[in-house]
């Protein structure tokens, strides 16, 4: 069986487990937390990152979420996630980036500095400037998500893609993280609802990191 090595809150992680789940793809889940820098976990990816998806039967080792999704894309037929015409697909992939990317460097990565690593590892306070500053770009995705609701039935248009996983994953570690705000995003809010209650999307919502308890509402579909 597959082994993903991640922790409860990689939000990359979070998009591989969703696309497994989606695709009926069977596996377990090893915790790992880069900041050990343990050496097993290097000798499987020299970078220190997860997600890390291994097959010891095989054996087989996939790094990177993105490139792990293209690899069940390209391997497992059910329910397939990067679809459509060539101009649909790259409208697919832009969205992926854009969220791995942008919303990951704008309000996730800061939001799991902050509340998470400098309470776990640093035993620091947060910097309430730079949390407001991310709860201000988090607000401008949310309109970005808006937008696209308006005018699209899903993110990257009439059907449910990779696009909108890797917006909820990322959205999923942030809202843990106490950063968003749906207060005028009933769009967002409303696409994000239906995206947690998504069978794939229910162990993501029990889950917890220990010493960070999730905010009021979290696991509640309907919230």
């Amino acid at each position: 069986m597959w082994q993903l090595h991640c922790f409860p809150l990689c939000p990359f992680s979070r998009k591989v487990r969703l696309a497994l789940s989606e695709k009926g793809v069977a596996f377990e889940l090893v915790r790992e937390n880069p900041w050990e820098g343990s050496d097993a976990f290097y000798a499987l990816n020299p970078a220190g990152r997860t997600p890390v998806l291994r097959d010891p039967g095989k054996p087989l080792t996939l790094i990177d979420s993105q490139a792990i999704c293209e690899f069940f894309e390209e391997t497992v037929d059910k329910a397939p996630l990067i679809l459509g015409t060539a101009a649909q697909r790259a409208e697919i992939r832009r969205l992926v980036s854009l969220f791995d990317e942008q919303f990951f460097g704008e309000v996730t990565h800061p939001l799991l500095h902050e509340r998470m690593k400098k309470r776990l590892i640093l035993r620091t306070p947060p910097d309430s400037k730079l949390l407001r500053e991310t709860m201000r770009l988090a607000h401008e995705h949310l309109d970005y998500i808006d937008w696209l609701i308006d005018n699209r039935r899903w993110l990257a248009g009439a059907q449910l893609t990779l696009a909108d996983f890797a917006a909820a994953a990322q959205i999923s570690v942030a809202d843990y993280l106490g950063g968003i705000d749906w207060s005028g995003h009933d769009e967002a809010h409303g696409w994000y609802r239906v995206m947690k209650s998504r069978p794939s999307f229910r162990p993501l919502l029990v889950e917890k990191m220990e010493g960070i308890p999730a905010p009021a509402g979290y696991s509640d579909p309907n919230s």
